[in-house]
């Protein structure tokens, strides 16, 4: 019996960061996540009934993961073991499954695995949990910030579900930071704190989802009074001032390799393709905040000018490659002028992906069917013995003719890849191949 046990977690009480005080203790404290926590929905009931399965909690930092798995670990009469993993190794992961087993095998009792930051495990680990997972002598509950279809082994996202955690709507934050500022026990509502609208508006926006995020500049904002957080001399007041000092930049979730990376310029791309020049550039502005290489983002703009704009404005393409040659030139932070002119620039542009159809089809003969031979009067003929192998002999020159058209097979097969829209400029050149192409259907009948 350790006699200093109460002592010792009040010690670890009294530094805890209000964040960890304020943990919801049960599912009704629990905020957000209503989709697959909320009353009569699948997780909860799997929960209340003490039937959880293995699991994968994933998505951004502070949308309660971690604590979700702790209620899990009060209401189920399961021995609950919890691990991070960049802390364990293979070693320690094999003795919990050891422990595991003799626990189901001499109690009938079943343990629950949670491993936060399970991406954080390489191959081999997540491989260990495999049989053990299988015939559920654990229960794996792993908590991840990356998208667990590229971080976690397929046959372990084959036992588990998937609940994909959201960031924390204003209405929720706000409601944290209410309950923070009035409970006595946990809170802080000896210290009788004011928090004004306008200081908690900026808390909830500044926070952007993340409630330990919110609750870590609450409690700054608090105790950066001295004494009069301490309830020595009235109530403190948190006014928009103390607000702003004490969550100075938003933070921005971003993960430059992962989900986010891979969604944000995804969303700016479908903006422009979708022709909204507004959301197009609200994209671009996030990633480059958030530190994405503007390299990769000039990349991907001179791609889209040529697979969504194409031949109806060609003037797309040049102003894409010069945006991006202007990145390699002047750098961040002004390299986001060129690069905004040239997405906005593509979003208002008329849209064809005529030219991206044709060579993605062109490509597919290629790969799949009989291969083309060059017709002999196309073939070269800068070259001794051309003659005598007939390379070149019946070649038509189009300058000869008036129209600059002749009637002239150019590939062996009557196959059309390109076909032009009516949009922008492209229209011209639809208009010059319906010529092209009457002329030559006429000379062949």
């Amino acid at each position: 019996m350790d006699l200093f046990a109460d002592q010792r977690q009040a010690n670890r009480s009294r530094v805890e960061p209000l964040a960890v005080r304020m943990r919801p203790r049960t599912l009704d404290e629990f905020v957000g996540q209503q989709s697959f926590i909320g009353e009569g929905k699948l997780l909860r009931r799997t929960i209340e009934a003490d039937r959880i399965t293995s699991a994968l909690f994933y998505g951004p930092p502070g949308t309660g993961k971690t604590t979700l798995a702790m209620i899990i670990a009060e209401m189920s009469r399961a021995h609950f073991e919890q691990v991070n993993a960049a802390a364990i190794g293979v070693k320690e992961i094999r003795a919990i499954l050891s422990a595991a087993r003799d626990r189901l095998e001499t109690g009938g009792q079943r343990t629950i695995l949670f491993v936060d930051e399970l991406h954080r495990f390489n191959r081999a680990q997540q491989d260990v949990l495999l049989d053990d997972v299988e015939n559920g002598t654990v229960i794996l509950i792993g908590a991840t910030t990356e998208n667990p279809f590229f971080a976690v082994n397929s046959p372990l996202i084959s036992r588990s579900q998937i609940f994909q955690f959201e960031p924390l709507s204003n209405t929720d934050i706000r409601a944290l930071l209410e309950r923070a500022v009035t409970d006595v026990d946990r809170g802080l509502g000896k210290y009788r704190v004011t928090l004004t609208d306008d200081a908690a508006d900026h808390l909830t926006t500044t926070s952007d989802g993340d409630a330990r995020r919110a609750l870590t500049a609450l409690e700054i904002a608090v105790f950066s009074q001295g004494e009069r957080a301490h309830g020595d001399r009235g109530a403190t007041v948190v006014d928009l001032k103390t607000a702003e000092d004490s969550i100075q930049r938003k933070a921005i979730e971003y993960d430059g390799t992962g989900d986010s990376h891979y969604d944000a310029i995804s969303a700016m791309i479908k903006s422009i393709r979708g022709s909204d020049p507004d959301a197009a550039v609200y994209w671009l502005a996030r990633m480059l905040e958030a530190g994405e290489d503007p390299r990769f983002i000039a990349r991907r703009i001179v791609i889209a000018a040529a697979e969504d704009i194409g031949n109806a404005d060609p003037q797309g393409l040049v102003l894409a490659q010069a945006a991006a040659d202007a990145v390699n030139f002047i750098g961040m932070p002004e390299c986001q002028l060129p690069l905004a002119q040239a997405a906005i620039y593509l979003a208002c542009a008329p849209k064809s992906n005529a030219a991206a159809k044709a060579i993605w089809a062109a490509t597919e003969d290629v790969r799949t069917g009989r291969t083309q031979m060059v017709p002999k009067h196309l073939k070269s003929t800068g070259y001794s013995g051309a003659k005598a192998l007939g390379s070149g002999e019946g070649y038509r020159y189009p300058h000869d003719e008036e129209d600059g058209i002749v009637s002239q097979d150019y590939l062996g097969v009557d196959k059309v890849y390109y076909n032009p829209t009516d949009r922008g400029a492209e229209a011209l050149l639809r208009r010059y191949l319906e010529k092209v192409r009457r002329k030559k259907a006429g000379a062949n009948e």
